[in-house]
């Protein structure tokens, strides 16, 4: 199975043909049957709230969530400092917030993007499982930011530890060459779930360590031949596991759509149970 989602539902005009006013989540899911929610990262969100986005969807509908930046490490603590009781309690409050979605399996995965200076050490390789006992079974997807994990003296073994823990290993398209990226590894470490995000190739404004950062490094639309080269990788990635999920995060000039439309397109799929007659709006 191949699934195909972007990053937030509210900034793709593509989908309404409208500039002046953002998606809702209703008109979102009747294109994709997956999306990628980050408000998670920055705050657990209430458990209400979860439940009014499902009845916004299909209830075949599926919601990737970030893990909120205290369980990645983003402030800058020690590891030490995350198994402290207050640490623990966001991991307590990110699992109940979860439950609505588990109960009706419309929780895909829980993204850990971890932040680059998450690098390949003793102490990031303990917290990765103090990760998976935290989190019980609940299904975990890890993009890591720092290139240390796919040096080639280590990068088996990243993925076999990934396996060992059940976790999916992000693939990402970003650019490698600056010192900020990573590769694109395609290593299998779930037999569950693929995953593939798209981040573009602006080099420039991926380097970039100004304020204007969020809104330079993902401006990039992919072309044909680029999207084509990704459909030849998700149909690898699709006869090795059950399900392989694409989300486009090339939105700073709200080229993420029209890609992932695109792309759809190509790999001559279809979703089913999408759109507001799914829903009963009509």
């Amino acid at each position: 199975m191949i699934t195909i989602g972007l990053t937030t539902w509210t900034d793709h005009p593509a989908l309404i043909n409208h500039e002046n006013r953002k998606v809702t989540l209703t008109e979102y899911a009747g294109h994709f049957p997956v999306v990628e929610v980050d408000t998670s990262f920055y705050g657990v969100p209430r458990i209400s709230t979860v439940e009014n986005w499902q009845k916004s969807v299909p209830e075949k509908f599926q919601f990737i969530l970030k893990a909120n930046q205290l369980m990645t490490l983003h402030d800058g603590a020690s590891v030490d400092d995350y198994l402290s009781d207050e640490h623990r309690l966001v991991f307590t409050d990110f699992k109940k917030m979860v439950r609505p979605l588990v109960k009706q399996d419309q929780l895909k995965t829980i993204l850990f993007q971890f932040p680059p200076y998450f690098n390949c050490e003793t102490a990031n390789i303990r917290y990765l499982r103090d990760v998976r006992v935290l989190m019980g079974d609940l299904p975990i997807a890890v993009e890591f930011r720092n290139a240390s994990w796919y040096d080639p003296a280590v990068r088996d073994e990243t993925m076999l530890f990934l396996k060992k823990l059940g976790m999916t290993h992000v693939s990402v398209d970003e650019p490698s060459a600056v010192s900020n990226g990573v590769p694109l590894v395609d290593t299998v470490t779930n037999q569950n779930l693929a995953m593939l995000r798209l981040h573009g190739q602006n080099a420039k404004g991926w380097a970039e360590q100004g304020p204007n950062w969020r809104s330079t490094r993902t401006l990039y639309k992919y072309s044909e031949a680029e999207l084509q080269d990704f459909a030849k990788l998700v149909r690898k990635l699709e006869s090795q596991v059950e399900e392989v999920c694409i989300i486009f995060n090339n939105n700073s000039g709200k080229d993420a759509a029209g890609n992932a439309l695109r792309l759809k397109e190509i790999l001559g799929i279809n979703f089913e149970g999408l759109g507001p007659l799914q829903l009963g709006l009509f």
